[in-house]
């Protein structure tokens, strides 16, 4: 019998060497190569990506003094690396090549469900470490646990890194993510980065982007773009979203769908997002990582913006995860506001709303299509 949890009850502690073990591409990724993506004819982009990535990896050189990365970004036999800093170390070199190109990275551009994370993830397996592979999200509460100088000279040793879901949500998050992208550039690290939105445009909508130009174009200046064309393939060829089960159904349909889960969690969505707002961004990794399968009684409609973008955060996680949702309540397309899905932030709810309806999908129906 499955063991049954509330997210509502925890409270996870995360320290910064949970969060640098972290960096990795999760389960959802963890085996899939450029072989694994599948392009679509109709959409050239797709085949193009994969050919500028494959060359990309096949130029980055790997290796830090004193051994050899395992893969994780640690420098096994080394001073180096991600938790030579954290014990004291000094930094070592690199040995890797700026290459030939004018930017140190590049940056993909595309809509929802093209296969961006795939490709990001395929890059990161592809190339030598150390590297490095996280959200956006991740880098900023990196540079929270660490310090800003601290996670320069941590990144600054890694042959790649790779930043998933890029977008600039305030002027705070700008400046600091101009000058990290900077260093890391003027280092000789190789970045590649996605996001829904071109690097001159992060920013718009959410805060006066005009005053920060200067920041903004710095992020732009370190990336060649590679636009990926295509449709939400999370929802090609399957049916539209389910309907919300009725409440007394959920643990009905559990028992019928995941008899050997063997951890599954059950809250409220009032109070699972009551906790969510007690709990920082960065520990949700943490809060749900053993989890197999969510069931969410009362689903309602999130009307305040900073619990929505908690909610975003957590819905990654559960995506990374791969974890199935039964809920009742309203239907996750009505999950956020028809203002807020139209305004400043409305490119992180459509991929939120994209990824809950495929893992509902997966709970109610047994349909993956992810």
């Amino acid at each position: 019998m499955a063991e049954t949890v509330h997210l509502a009850d925890r409270t996870p502690q995360v320290s910064a060497e949970d969060l640098l073990a972290g960096f990795h591409p999760s389960y959802r990724f963890g085996e899939v190569s450029f072989d694994t993506y599948i392009p679509d004819p109709a959409h050239p982009s797709q085949a193009e990506a994969v050919s500028r990535l494959r060359d990309f990896a096949a130029s980055i050189k790997g290796g830090t003094r004193g051994g050899k990365g395992d893969g994780r970004g640690n420098g096994k036999g080394s001073s180096g690396g991600l938790f030579g800093f954290l014990k004291g170390g000094k930094s070592g070199s690199a040995g890797r090549s700026k290459g030939t190109t004018s930017a140190a990275g590049i940056y993909l551009d595309g809509g929802f469900g093209v296969g961006k994370t795939h490709l990001l993830a395929s890059t990161w397996h592809a190339a030598p470490g150390p590297k490095a592979f996280g959200t956006f999200v991740e880098y900023t509460n990196l540079v929270g646990a660490l310090s800003f100088r601290k996670a320069v000279d941590v990144l600054k040793e890694y042959t790649l890194v790779c930043i998933d879901e890029f977008e600039l949500d305030d002027p705070g998050d700008t400046v600091l993510m101009s000058r990290l992208m900077r260093e890391l550039s003027d280092a000789g690290v190789k970045l590649v980065a996605t996001s829904n939105t071109l690097p001159g445009s992060l920013g718009d909508g959410r805060f006066a982007a005009q005053d920060f130009k200067r920041e903004i174009q710095v992020l732009a200046d370190q990336f060649d773009v590679i636009r990926v064309d295509g449709e939400d393939y999370r929802h090609r060829g399957l049916t539209a979203a389910p309907d919300p089960l009725e409440d007394d159904q959920l643990l009905t349909v559990l028992a019928d769908r995941f008899p050997d889960a063997a951890v599954v969690s059950e809250d409220s969505f009032e109070n699972l997002t009551a906790n969510l707002s007690r709990v920082h961004p960065s520990r949700y990794r943490k809060l749900v990582e053993d989890v197999d399968v969510m069931v969410l009684h009362h689903v309602e409609t999130i009307s305040e913006q900073a619990m929505a973008l908690r909610f975003v955060v957590l819905a990654d996680r559960l995506y990374d995860k791969d974890v199935p949702v039964i809920a009742s309540g309203v239907p996750f397309d009505r999950l956020f506001t028809e203002e807020m899905m139209s305004g400043g932030y409305m490119k992180k709810y459509f991929r939120t709303v994209s990824r809950m309806t495929a893992l509902v999908r997966e709970g109610q129906m047994g349909e993956t299509g992810l």
